[in-house]
């Protein structure tokens, strides 16, 4: 594998942790080998392993754009992720309230429930 797939790896556990990125690859085939391949390097080895912005604040740039974007099916992983990126409660409410202003109500209510059913999973008191 190459430098960025190495890196993108160890910053995707870092940021998901081992058991969602274990899952993730044993579930992976020669069918989807070259996907996992290209968001390994480049979402994970290029973006998240940037310096330039902290992976809290990259936690809710990615929150905030999965629910402006209708993404919500990854919603309740990156919430599970505040937990090592250091975004807390506070900041993904202040995400999904920029996501009800300028994407819409309905988008950033989805989101919150979707948030808040996780953050039960997780045993966070909201």
């Amino acid at each position: 594998m190459s430098d960025k797939y190495e890196t993108g790896m160890k910053t995707r556990r870092k940021v998901l942790g081992d058991a969602h990125v274990d899952k993730a690859e044993a579930g992976k085939t020669d069918f989807d080998q070259p996907f996992q391949t290209l968001i390994t390097e480049g979402a994970w080895g290029t973006v998240w392993s940037s310096d330039e912005i902290t992976h809290r604040e990259r936690s809710m740039l990615t929150l905030a754009l999965l629910a402006a974007t209708g993404n919500f099916e990854e919603i309740p992983m990156h919430i599970r992720a505040t937990a090592n990126t250091g975004a807390s409660v506070t900041d993904v409410m202040e995400a999904f309230q920029h996501v009800a202003i300028y994407a819409g109500v309905p988008k950033a209510n989805h989101a919150l429930k979707l948030a808040k059913q996780t953050y039960k999973e997780m045993g966070v008191d909201l």
